[in-house]
C-alpha cells in the first residue's frame, strides 16, 4: 500500500480543515515545496494535492504553488480541485502533476470521465468521492447529491477511471480513525474491476494504517492532519508496515 502525504492549498498557503469546512482552518505554511521535499524526504510515495480554492469556486488559484511543489519533489503527485473542464487537466498536467482527481464533474457527468480516460489515459485519471453516511457531496462538500458513493466509484471504474480516492467526511480531520467498514466495501466492489482505491479521512495514528494496509488489494492511503500535527510520522508508519505488513 502506497502512502500519500497531503497538501491542501489556500491562497498558496498549506493548511487544513476540518470536516471540510472553510471556517474550521489551520494554516502550517507559505512554503508549500518545503513541506513536499520533507514528505517525499520522510518517505511519502506520493503527493496529494487539494486546490481548496478551487473546490469551493471552481477556478483554479493555486497553480503555482502546484508547479513549486511538482518541481521540488522528485515523487509524482495527484491533483484535485476545481478540476471540472478538459482545459483544467491540462493545466494540471503542464503543471506537472501525474494523475488529476475529477470530484464534482465525474459525479455530474459519467461519460466526462470515460472521455478524459480515453484522451489522457485511465492512470491519469482519477475521481474523488467525498461521501457522508454512504452519500456523495460536491462543491467543496457544501451540496449533497444524493447519490450512493458505491455505486458511483463502481461506474466511475467502468467509465474509465483507473482510480478512485474515497474520503469520509465525517472522519476527515478528526483524526479518529478511517471509515473502514465503508472503505473495505468500495475497495472490493472496484478491484474485481480493474480499480484502485486510495483511503482517505481520518488517519491520526499508525495503527490506523497499518489496519488500512491490512484490506486486501487497498492501493493507497492519505495522511493529512496527523502528520501536520504530529500524532504520527511517515517514519513510524514505515516501521510498523515493516513489522506488520
Amino acid at each position: 500500500m502506497l502512502l500519500y502525504p497531503a497538501i491542501d492549498l489556500m491562497s498558496g498557503q498549506v493548511v487544513r480543515l476540518r470536516q471540510g469546512r472553510a471556517d474550521q482552518k489551520t494554516v502550517y505554511s507559505s512554503d508549500p515545496a518545503a513541506f513536499a521535499r520533507q514528505w517525499e524526504r520522510e518517505g511519502g510515495d506520493w503527493l496529494h494535492i487539494v486546490d481548496l480554492d478551487a473546490s469551493f469556486s471552481g477556478t483554479q488559484q493555486n497553480l503555482e504553488s502546484v508547479r513549486a511543489i511538482t518541481s521540488a519533489v522528485g515523487i509524482p503527485c495527484e491533483l484535485g480541485g476545481g478540476i471540472r473542464d478538459v482545459e483544467a487537466i491540462r493545466r494540471a498536467l503542464d503543471a506537472g502533476v501525474a494523475r488529476v482527481i475529477l470530484g464534482t464533474k465525474a459525479a455530474e457527468s459519467l461519460e466526462f470521465v470515460g472521455e478524459m480516460a480515453r484522451e489522457f489515459g485511465r492512470e491519469r485519471i482519477a475521481v474523488g468521492i467525498d461521501a457522508k453516511n454512504g452519500i456523495v457531496s460536491v462543491k467543496g462538500w457544501t451540496q449533497e447529491t444524493g447519490q450512493s458513493a458505491l455505486d458511483l466509484a463502481v461506474n466511475a471504474v467502468k467509465a474509465g477511471a483507473g482510480t478512485i480516492i474515497y474520503t469520509d467526511i465525517a472522519t476527515d480531520g478528526m483524526l479518529q480513525g478511517p471509515n473502514f467498514p465503508e472503505t473495505e466495501r468500495v475497495n472490493a466492489a472496484i478491484v474485481p474491476l480493474g480499480g484502485q482505491l486510495i483511503a482517505s479521512g481520518g488517519v491520526g495514528t499508525a495503527e490506523h494504517v497499518v489496519r488500512a494496509a491490512k484490506i486486501p488489494s487497498l492501493y493507497g492511503c492519505i495522511i493529512g492532519k496527523a502528520l501536520y500535527d504530529k500524532t504520527l510520522s511517515l517514519a513510524e508508519v514505515r516501521k510498523q508496515l515493516s513489522v506488520e505488513c
